[in-house]
């Protein structure tokens, strides 16, 4: 994801945004929270110290229609509540839970001009923020199926795109080929390898809207940024509680949010490593989490659309390469960076991923069809 706001957040700003919604008790101690990148995020604590919330003020220059994003939130775990009710669970610990204002809507803009949300706290849980064990990987597939099946009849066209083409990976194949066009910084020459790489493979970068246009796969919700740390993690059981950072729920394909998940976890090294021949695409991984994936989406999947997945895991992190190569061509404006060609490393990388994928693909099919 891109930047964030920088517009300074006062304690009186942060006081007039907790005022405004409608707490169920008398809100106190106001602090940071999190790790997150985008959004602005705190904990609120009840005045008695009992009940804390999460408050958040959404970066608008990522999310540019906050309403179409809250309508989007709001009608998902709302849909969730009724599928986790009707099977016996606990809709206040197994779905975001959003607090209205006091006058009964989904934000509140502040005095600065600031949007603001705020959602019940759900206790005891951990997110991670990589994988330290193979079963923790297995933990968030569950539960991202889990998302994906309770959503399984949610009318998907009916939300909004909260980013346009987020992935559309032919629009993102073209956004690189203006990107070498212009060469807007003069690094094309130095990167002819890399640019090759992406235009032996622009026929693939079709595959799958092309099966979505045909309607050989069903258009779906999608989460779109399946990360291990966007789920909470019961801390006695260790079993998945609940999905969390809706921001970009869209319509979409499973194959997004399964390959997104591959494409992050299912290696054994840093986002970055400069070092190629440190980068290794695990199969082991990829079987953890197709296995508890399907374990809970599998039902509601038709084979084509299991077969679909396998391309997800490549598509995702070919487009995500494409994407970190785009910023580097036109100077490193979008992803935030900490030393010179970083971009550049974290486009190598998904690159040789997507070698790893590429030589063991039938394998990966096989694996699609056992579960």
């Amino acid at each position: 994801m891109g930047g964030k706001k920088v517009n300074v957040i006062t304690e009186n700003i942060l006081r007039e945004a907790a005022d405004a919604f409608a707490f169920d008790r008398t809100t106190g101690e106001i602090s940071r929270y999190g790790e997150g990148h985008i959004n602005d995020t705190f904990v609120v604590w009840a005045s008695d110290k009992c009940k804390r919330y999460i408050m958040q003020r959404i970066n608008t220059d990522t999310f540019k229609n906050p309403k179409e994003l809250m309508e989007n939130v709001c009608n998902v775990t709302s849909f969730l509540r009724k599928v986790i009710l009707e099977n016996g669970g606990d809709p206040e610990r197994e779905t975001l839970n959003v607090i209205p204002t006091k006058d009964g809507k989904p934000f509140y803009t502040d005095s600065d001009g600031g949007t603001w949300r705020a959602y019940s706290f759900v206790e005891d849980t951990v997110c991670l923020q990589k994988v330290e064990n193979e079963n923790d990987f297995y933990t968030v597939a569950e539960t991202f199926g889990t998302f994906q099946n309770q959503l399984a009849a949610f009318p998907a066209a009916t939300l909004h795109e909260t980013i346009v083409k987020f992935h559309d990976t032919p629009t993102r194949y073209q956004n690189f080929e203006k990107a070498v066009a212009e060469d807007a910084m003069g690094r094309a020459k130095d990167v002819a390898d890399e640019i090759a790489f992406v235009r032996s493979r622009e026929a693939d970068c079709h595959v799958l809207v092309d099966m979505l246009s045909k309607n050989e796969i069903p258009l779906r919700v999608t989460h779109n940024d399946t990360k291990l740390n966007n789920v909470l993690i019961d801390k006695t059981s260790k079993k998945g509680v609940c999905v969390i950072d809706l921001d970009t729920v869209m319509p979409g394909l499973a194959a997004y949010d399964f390959g997104d998940s591959i494409r992050f976890g299912a290696n054994d090294c840093a986002e970055d490593e400069p070092d190629q021949n440190k980068v290794h695409f695990d199969l082991h991984l990829f079987e953890v989490f197709a296995k508890g994936f399907l374990s809970t989406a599998g039902a509601t999947m038709s084979e084509q659309e299991k077969s679909s997945l396998v391309w997800g895991a490549k598509l995702m992190t070919l487009e995500c390469g494409m994407r970190f190569l785009t910023d580097y061509l036109e100077g490193d404006h979008y992803f935030r960076i900490s030393r010179p060609a970083q971009n550049l490393d974290r486009a190598r990388t998904q690159f040789t991923l997507v070698k790893g994928m590429e030589a063991a693909f039938a394998d990966m099919m096989r694996i699609i069809q056992k579960y």
